[in-house]
């Protein structure tokens, strides 16, 4: 089973749910908003993916930070604190399977992985 993570009412994640549901993909769902976001979950995305990849500097969230804060974000282990602190800063959805992690829905990259 493979662990998606995001906010259920972002498009993009309902989107990704509808493509696992349809291509009858069993995973659980983790929601920001109700349970928060590990560091160290964060961290290990960032290792492997890059800060870049994983903020999602798009939003009202990001927009609103300060200078300063939007420089923190630039470094890895500064942008997990702030990543933790506002959640809607993490590009949607996430999804950790056996082979690593994905981010963002790209139905091609997806089927190509977990299909």
């Amino acid at each position: 089973m493979i662990q998606l993570y995001g906010i259920p009412n972002c498009d993009t994640v309902k989107k990704a749910r509808k493509w696992l549901d349809a291509n009858g993909i069993d995973y659980a769902f983790h929601d920001y908003k109700k349970e928060g976001a590990e560091a160290s979950k964060l961290k290990g995305w960032i290792d492997e993916k890059g800060v870049e990849v994983i903020l999602n500097k798009r939003g009202t969230t990001y927009r609103k930070l300060s200078d300063a804060e939007k420089a923190d974000a630039e470094d890895g282990n500064k942008a997990v604190a702030l990543l933790v602190q506002h959640t809607s800063m993490i590009k949607r959805p996430v999804v950790e399977h056996p082979q690593g992690v994905l981010v963002g829905f790209k139905e091609d990259e997806w089927s190509a992985v977990l299909s």
